[in-house]
């Protein structure tokens, strides 16, 4: 992190009822985009670091902890006195979001600040709480732009977190950020408990439709209630349900290598099943997960997933040649996805559709060996499915029941309209 650590964001407004504060005034020399959403870190410093008076504050955080005139956090509560920042905590791809896929940057010190930067990927329980005790802090602050997935990883390193500061008797503060594909609805199958890693500890939907600081809340109501952590949660303002990343205003940050732009994070929760089959997802292009193929597939798969009608997107024939990952330096034949209608574009759907279409249109299609596909989709049943020769409306209505009730609980923690 080598931001420099500039002027602070002026003080607007007063702390409310749960933590409502007014909007941030901009840095200096720089305009604040009318109508854009506030976030959750801006309105914690509009309010003059409240909640975290008088605390030892360790901040979990990656290149995504950004204001809107993109000063990111760890510079402005280090410059800020009345704020006592002595640790930061970096999740998958760490910190500096270097890292690839299953990666981490190991713990080292942060060159702008001086501050230790201890590595937590792959922590949990009373080995992360260990963590938190070493680093001395008091309070844990939680600030990480998510993509709206079950499997991305970063909203377990959020529950992680609050199970490890329940332990060590340290509270927790999320400052909350857009769901950037929407928050409209919940989509896809629940995990089932026996099917629980690292992508998916608890029972939620694939694409669950919520914010950080909404899972907070959710987890420490649901899953974490015997032992629940000191939570608050620091809301934005602007937001609405409906909204995609480009209605909110704000600066896009990529949260993860493979994920550089919102359009590629739209697609992610139905395109990166194909992490679970012997096809690249597109890793290593420059359309991640908008892209799929592997060598010897042809035109078939494109025309074949065209053909099942999937609302909001087309499928068009495309060849690629990964520079890493899956297939890398072999020129790869398979599908892209154009999605022309966002709002009726459903990622889940449109994930089983293809895996449907490439299964029965290319004779090489195989699952990876260790049916990481049943992680991923929370269970067997997909998987099953999809080899019995099921459709995608069948497939579909496999999870729906479990979907209606994952929706009635997620109604009581949604906190924007």
């Amino acid at each position: 992190m080598d931001l420099s650590r500039r002027g602070l964001l002026g003080v607007a407004g007063a702390l409310g009822a749960a933590g409502a504060v007014g909007a941030a005034a901009p840095g200096p020399g720089r305009g604040r985009t009318p109508g854009r959403v506030v976030t959750g870190l801006e309105r914690l410093m509009a309010e003059g670091y409240g909640q975290l008076a008088g605390q030892r504050v360790g901040v979990v955080t990656n290149p995504t902890g950004i204001t809107a005139d993109a000063r990111h956090l760890v510079d402005v509560l280090h410059a800020d006195e009345r704020v006592r920042l002595v640790a930061v905590f970096g999740p998958e791809h760490g910190f500096r979001g270097t890292a690839q896929a299953g990666g981490s940057e190991g713990t080292s010190r942060d060159p702008a600040t001086g501050l230790p930067v201890h590595d937590i990927y792959g922590k949990s329980g009373q080995a992360l709480a260990d963590v938190f005790t070493a680093a001395g802090v008091d309070t844990v602050v939680f600030d990480v732009q998510d993509v709206g997935a079950r499997f991305y990883t970063y909203i377990w390193t959020l529950y992680d977190c609050m199970r490890a500061a329940a332990l060590a008797d340290k509270a927790l503060v999320v400052l909350d950020r857009p769901n950037p594909v929407g928050g409209a609805r919940a989509a896809g199958p629940v995990l089932e408990r026996a099917y629980a890693s690292g992508v998916g500890r608890e029972p939620i939907a694939l694409a669950h439709g919520m914010t950080a600081a909404e899972l907070a809340l959710l987890f420490n109501g649901e899953f974490l209630a015997a032992r629940p952590v000191r939570l608050r949660t620091v809301a934005m303002s602007g937001w609405r349900r409906r909204d995609r990343f480009g209605a909110t205003g704000l600066p896009w940050v990529p949260p993860s290598p493979n994920v550089p732009t919102p359009e590629s994070a739209l697609a992610y929760a139905g395109t990166c099943l194909f992490e679970g089959t012997n096809l690249s997802e597109g890793r290593g292009t420059t359309t991640p997960f908008q892209v799929l193929g592997a060598e010897g597939v042809d035109r078939r798969w494109a025309r074949e997933a065209d053909a099942l009608g999937l609302p909001g997107v087309w499928f068009r024939e495309a060849y690629f040649t990964p520079s890493f990952s899956k297939h890398a330096g072999r020129v790869c034949g398979g599908v892209r996805l154009l999605v022309h209608d966002p709002e009726a574009f459903d990622p889940v759907r449109t994930g089983i559709g293809l895996l449907v279409s490439a299964r029965s249109s290319w004779s090489g299609f195989a699952w990876r060996a260790d049916h990481w596909i049943d992680r991923l989709t929370g269970s067997d049943r997909v998987r099953l499915m999809v080899d019995a020769g099921a459709g995608v409306a069948e497939i579909a209505a496999d999870w729906e029941a479990g979907l209606a009730r994952f929706a009635a609980v997620r109604e009581k923690y949604l906190l924007y309209p």
